[in-house]
């Protein structure tokens, strides 16, 4: 398979399988590059952020059950 038949098949995705998939390659791709790179100062800031900012930002991979929690906590901390 080609990379442009790849590319045309992964388009056909709906939405939400494409965005799995776009954070499965980029964790595979840091988990590839970040070993060989001593951590800089803004990834061990990054680490420090709250889980649900973590996981927009792509640095981990929340399920969706932590992910609503994570931001209802969040709200109840800003709004309270």
């Amino acid at each position: 398979m080609t990379l442009q038949e790849l590319q045309q098949q992964a388009l056909q995705l709906p939405i939400s399988d494409r965005w799995r998939l776009v954070q499965s390659l980029l964790a595979s791709i840091q988990q590839e590059t970040l070993p060989s790179i001593s951590p800089s100062p803004t990834v061990k800031l990054l680490v420090d952020l709250d889980p649900w900012t973590q996981s927009l930002i792509g640095i981990l991979q929340l399920g969706t059950e932590n992910l609503t929690e994570s931001y209802v906590d969040y709200l109840e901390e800003k709004y309270h």
